[in-house]
């Protein structure tokens, strides 16, 4: 993950720019109202620009952010008005803390072998009944593109992720086309988890 969290560092301003103003409100929606109503806490896990934080903020919900780029953290703080911890999901201790968690377009980076340490620690930092949003590029495998690593994942390969992690259901998973103008091709899974009951699986060392 070291080389895409490289790239930001290096694109920041130039990624802000591209992805600060793309239209989640419907996604956004959907999560929501899953959501405990405000003000419940969530958690946006790779924050980016910190477009959809800035949203949650003015619906009057607790807001945390993090992101694994010191520059991207750097330019979400300043939309949102207070810190956003530079901090990669590998480093994620917290326990039972969220009401929500929104994961967009933020895991793909993550290498195949640490994601399902990466989904421990994530869910194990929801509350019971919290619930998660998480965006991937559908597909499988590892792919390198423009400078970046990507780990795609279609529906069987998130059902084996969650089959690993009793406590975790599925809500819905869904595929929508990018919203990001010039690339409307790229086809996306969604989905929205429900953490049911505590994960007894320890997360890695």
């Amino acid at each position: 993950m070291a080389d895409s969290i490289d790239w930001y560092d290096g694109n920041a301003a130039t990624f802000v720019e591209a992805t600060g103003k793309v239209e989640m409100e419907p996604v956004r929606a959907r999560f929501l109202a899953e959501v405990r109503c405000p003000p419940a806490d969530i958690l946006d896990a790779g924050c980016g620009s910190g477009r959809d934080a800035r949203a949650f903020l003015d619906l009057g919900y607790r807001v945390a952010a993090i992101d694994g780029s010191a520059a991207m953290a750097k330019h979400a703080s300043q939309l949102l008005g207070h810190p956003v911890r530079h901090l990669r999901f590998e480093a994620v201790e917290d326990v039972d803390r969220y009401d929500g968690i929104w994961c967009c377009a933020s895991l793909l980076h993550v290498r195949p072998a640490d994601l399902l340490d990466v989904f421990r620690r994530l869910a194990r930092s929801l509350r019971p009944a919290g619930v998660w949003y998480l965006s991937m590029k559908a597909g499988r495998g590892e792919r390198f593109e423009g400078g970046r690593r990507f780990t795609d994942i279609d529906e069987e390969g998130l059902q084996r992720l969650l089959e690993a992690l009793p406590g975790l259901g599925l809500i819905e998973a869904w595929r929508t086309a990018g919203r990001q103008p010039g690339r409307e091709h790229i086809t996306w899974l969604n989905a929205l988890i429900r953490k049911e009951s505590a994960l007894t699986s320890p997360v890695r060392a």
